[in-house]
């Protein structure tokens, strides 16, 4: 039987797993510098260990209300389409190892966000995880926009 390592983090109440090859690191999060004319779920760009990358609203993009930022907010950097990209998260929970007994295919309707972003669900006891495709989760409209954002930035 085999299982997948995922990085488990929160908005609101849901708890939401990457896939951990995905990951390159988590950050506490620290103030992000706003960059005019840019969608509005791109926050904004951070400089990290001299690295600009862009910075992504995920409670925008799954249309949650906003929230003051906290001392478990954090930043999930990650790869996707070749470029690395911040997203903004709640909390970081855990690195939780599912074996592929507990996953199964995403319900029809799943709490508001579109489901084409949803690879799959994992179920353990009475813990219901929404694990996520980061590849999906951003158009190529949006990569490029936010390609345009970190280069003017640099």
């Amino acid at each position: 039987m085999s299982t997948m390592q995922q990085v488990i983090f929160k908005l609101d109440k849901e708890e939401y797993g990457l896939d951990i090859m995905k990951v390159i690191t988590i950050e506490k999060y620290q103030e992000v510098v706003k960059t005019p004319n840019t969608p509005e779920y791109i926050t904004g760009i951070i400089n990290l260990r001299g690295n600009v990358l862009p910075v992504y609203s995920l409670r925008k993009k799954f249309n949650l209300t906003e929230r003051e930022v906290d001392e478990n907010t954090k930043i999930i950097v990650t790869v996707t389409n070749n470029m690395k990209i911040g997203f903004i998260v709640d909390s970081v929970q855990e690195i939780l190892n599912i074996e592929d007994d507990n996953i199964e295919e995403a319900p029809k309707i799943v709490t508001g966000i579109n489901r084409k972003y949803i690879k799959s669900i994992a179920k353990m006891d009475k813990r219901m995880v929404i694990l996520l495709d980061i590849d999906l989760i951003m158009s190529e409209e949006e990569h490029l926009e936010l390609d345009k954002v970190t280069k003017e930035q640099e």
